[in-house]
């Protein structure tokens, strides 16, 4: 089977506080600007929104 190359590893990091949480998968061909979710952050309590960053 033939491996996926065009989907890429990126962290999701918190706008407010910056929590950085579990790592996810996007499709760089389809999605080429940076990643935003809202999602719940643990730390501040509440649902912000989480912007692309590296994984270190």
């Amino acid at each position: 089977m033939a491996k996926n190359e065009s989907r890429v590893i990126v962290g999701l990091k918190c706008t407010k506080c910056g929590y950085m949480i579990r790592p996810t998968t996007k499709n760089k061909k389809n999605t080429t600007d940076k990643l935003e979710l809202n999602k719940y952050c643990p730390k501040c309590r509440e649902t912000v929104t989480f912007k692309e960053s590296k994984l270190k």
